[in-house]
């Protein structure tokens, strides 16, 4: 399969893509920078919001001037005409040892949001697992009693009955029986696992199909699972790191891939020159037409 490298961001951590129809452009974030980013693919131009600490989530809002962002020490407001930030809620984590990781939001306008182990690189500590979380204006940050490592692979399948949640460390992803009203999640059932050698389960995305498209980081490709749980097939991409995957494009039909280039060393650069980069394919198969915001 052709792939298209769409910019050489030379991102750090590039993560998150998320396409919004009615701008054609493609938002993302590099947590490391830290900032949040506004690509139009076809022009190859770029807004860019720095951001105060790593950005490990964000969710478009139903006011197109907001976005809450998840940095390393809350969850904030970010105006983007203004580039002003304002502290919605502190994280209940040490954020030294901990950070948010990869969040989305539901159909109801609710964000979730993981976390993982992310201490400083001259720290040797012992890795600890940390909560999921669901946050609303109202209710504020509320825990689900979900606690992982590393929180990654957030999607809801066709009907939304279902939510995918990945921790990434232990190779799994679960599927957990979902309830639209309530925002509550039954007992988890293993849907699909992946082995060490072919990367971690990273960032995903849903097809029209109710296939579940995965990134491997580490890996350097992506894999896509039926809705039964069955792999189909795996695609091979030109850079170790890939971290999700998002449909886009006027009729959904590409799949937009964000990756990174930490911890690659001087030789593994030499081997992956687009690493960091944003990739496209065309899977031959669409993405749905359904734009979750978080409800302000």
């Amino acid at each position: 399969m052709q792939v298209e490298v769409v910019l050489d961001a030379a991102a750090r951590i590039g993560e998150s893509p998320v396409w919004v129809a009615e701008e054609r452009v493609l938002y993302w974030i590099d947590v490391k920078a830290p900032a949040l980013y506004r690509l139009d693919p076809a022009s190859k131009a770029q807004q860019s919001w720095r951001l105060p600490g790593d950005i490990g989530a964000y969710s478009l809002t139903t006011d197109r001037d907001v976005v809450i962002v998840a940095l390393r020490d809350g969850v904030y407001r970010l105006t983007l005409s203004s580039g002003a930030v304002a502290l919605l809620a502190h994280a209940p984590f040490d954020p030294v040892m901990h950070r948010f990781n990869e969040g989305a939001a539901d159909a109801r306008g609710r964000f979730w949001v993981g976390t993982m182990f992310d201490p400083p690189e001259d720290a040797y500590a012992k890795p600890q697992p940390a909560g999921l979380f669901r946050y609303t204006t109202k209710g504020g940050l509320q825990p689900t009693g979900n606690v992982a490592e590393l929180h990654n692979g957030m999607a809801w399948n066709l009907d939304e009955t279902l939510f995918y949640l990945a921790h990434s460390y232990a190779g799994v992803v679960h599927a957990y029986p979902f309830d639209a009203a309530s925002g509550s999640l039954g007992r988890r059932q293993v849907f699909a696992a992946i082995e060490k050698p072919a990367g971690i389960p990273d960032g995903a995305a849903i097809d029209c199909e109710g296939g579940y498209w995965c990134a491997l980081h580490g890996g350097g490709g992506l894999r896509r699972f039926r809705a039964d749980g069955v792999l189909e097939r795996e695609v091979r991409l030109p850079v170790s790191q890939p971290t999700m995957c998002a449909f886009g494009g006027e009729a959904l039909d590409i799949l937009y891939i964000t990756s990174a280039s930490k911890g690659l060393d001087a030789s593994q650069r030499a081997r992956e020159p687009h690493a960091g980069a944003i990739l496209a394919i065309h899977p031959g198969v669409t993405g749905l037409p359904r734009e979750h915001r978080f409800t302000l």
